[in-house]
């Protein structure tokens, strides 16, 4: 017999710390961007500004940490030069590629 295992016995999972090293923000970064969803690119910035310190991100972006916390929580809807200004405090880029034609 197997033993019933409840949802609230779980740990909760926080990606900010599965996100060790830069190729770990990398991938995450690019899957997250892929799905094309504003939204949760904000709060995949989030996950990676708190892995790196979301003071340091903060100081490094020229916000205010609670700003930041507002900007990049999930469902939020930041500026393109808030998430440039975040991207650049990381030390990342975004990347365009074309889209795959069909033909």
């Amino acid at each position: 017999m197997t033993q019933k295992i409840h949802i609230a016995d779980l740990p909760t999972f926080d990606m900010a710390e599965a996100l060790k090293s830069e190729e770990d923000i990398a991938i995450y970064l690019s899957l997250v961007i892929e799905d094309d969803d504003p939204a949760l690119l904000a709060a995949a910035l989030g996950d990676i500004a708190r892995a790196r310190g979301m003071s340091q991100i903060a100081r490094d972006s020229g916000l205010t940490r609670e700003a930041l916390y507002k900007a990049l929580r999930p469902g939020a809807q930041p500026r393109f030069d808030t998430i440039a200004r975040v991207c650049r405090a990381l030390g990342v880029k975004l990347v365009a590629q074309p889209i795959a034609s069909s033909t």
